[in-house]
């Protein structure tokens, strides 16, 4: 079944924190974070910007350089709106590339530990695609002043603002 909202799986604050601190590399997870001119205040370390305007063009290079990546976070302030808008067209463009089965059927976030499954092209075979729940607003007010999870974080932007 084609990617859409059913699909989506939402990922806590704490459990990608948990990945980010034992797992730090590109094969293992990379963080998207798709917010636009609201891209201020901070962001999740080692996340990549990739403004939502942008998707409909950025969208087949993202998912060529991410393909061997195994778990793929998108967000927005929220992850009400463009954070899974992101993450399903995303995921319709993986399916389009490399076929239906390269998104995992089932997403669990716990990893035991073996290499996942790759193609010929070093692509995962079965990439997870997770939404962050709450958005960069709760990772905020989690570990916004966790420097080794958020960088260049304004506390007081976001007192004022949220």
């Amino acid at each position: 079944m084609p990617a859409n909202a059913s699909k989506l799986v939402r990922i806590s604050p704490e459990r990608l924190s948990t990945l980010l601190l034992t797992e730090p590399t590109e094969e293992k997870v990379v963080v998207i974070d798709v917010r636009d001119s609201d891209h201020i205040g901070g962001h999740i370390k080692g996340s990549r910007h990739v403004p939502s305007g942008t998707l409909s063009y950025t969208t087949p290079e993202l998912v060529r350089h991410l393909k061997g990546t195994e778990k793929v976070v998108f967000h927005c302030a929220l992850s009400q709106e463009r954070g899974p808008s992101a993450a399903i067209k995303y995921m319709r463009e993986r399916e389009r590339m490399f076929g239906l089965e390269s998104i995992a059927k089932e997403m669990k976030w716990e990893d035991d530990g073996e290499a996942k499954e790759r193609d010929e092209t070093a692509a995962v075979k079965h990439q997870e695609v997770f939404v962050l729940d709450g958005g960069f607003v709760q990772w905020q007010k989690k570990f916004g002043n966790d420097q080794r999870l958020t960088e260049k974080y304004d506390k007081e932007l976001w007192e004022e603002s949220w």
